[in-house]
């Protein structure tokens, strides 16, 4: 790990549990209203981050670390009715970001993600999902053998191929590409960050409990 990337995630660990999984409220930051998403900083590398929908009108960007409890809220109650309301009907997509500020098996969860992702994209949504799902039963020393395993058993990829992959950090430029996105956007730790871009627009970003209701008003889509 180079010195820029250690000391970028040890001030995260030490503010983690205050800022990524604290609860708290939402929040305004990063970009002009009216910036175009691929002009927006968060957005660099647009074409190459997870997504499901298309680019064509609404855009949810976000910023979710797999270890931080309000991420999985989000993961769990929000994004479902963002695929059934913006994603499935064609009126926008849904962007992640992986982001590991909050505690230290995340940023192993994160490269495993990344290593996944340039594998395949539905397995990379299956690994995301049991890591929320299954979110108490990680820690740092266990996470990469329990990613292997569900790999092994879920996907048809090479569990043992994509945590050597992780523990080499392989893919850690898309790591550090997030992070970096996160910095030049000024985006701030508490997670989740949510961006929305209401026809391909910046409006506004929310972190911390963002609810659907703000998302939809914001987009004037569905509730």
């Amino acid at each position: 790990m180079n010195r820029r990337r250690a000391l970028t995630l040890a001030g995260a660990a030490a503010v983690g549990s205050l800022a990524g999984c604290a609860g708290g409220g939402s929040g305004e930051s990063g970009g002009e209203g009216g910036q175009p998403l691929r002009e927006h900083p968060a957005a660099a590398g647009l074409d190459g981050l997870p997504r499901r929908g298309s680019l064509d009108g609404h855009a949810i960007l976000t910023f979710e670390d797999p270890s931080c409890t309000r991420c999985r809220a989000f993961h769990e109650e929000v994004v479902p009715r963002i695929r059934s309301n913006v994603v499935d009907p064609g009126e926008g997509a849904y962007v992640l970001r992986t982001y590991p500020v909050v505690y230290p098996w995340g940023e192993s969860a994160t490269q495993a993600l990344a290593s996944t992702h340039v594998r395949s994209e539905p397995a990379f949504w299956s690994l995301l999902d049991h890591y929320f799902a299954t979110q108490g039963q990680f820690d740092a020393d266990n996470v990469l053998d329990r990613t292997e395993a569900f790999l092994d058993a879920q996907t048809d990829l090479d569990g043992g191929a994509v945590v050597a992959d992780a523990a080499n950090e392989a893919h850690d430029e898309a790591v550090r590409g997030n992070l970096d996105a996160a910095d030049a956007a000024g985006l701030g730790r508490t997670t989740p960050v949510v961006l929305l871009f209401r026809d391909g627009e910046y409006v506004t970003s929310a972190n911390g409990s963002v609810s659907y209701d703000l998302i939809a008003e914001t987009l004037g889509v569905d509730g």
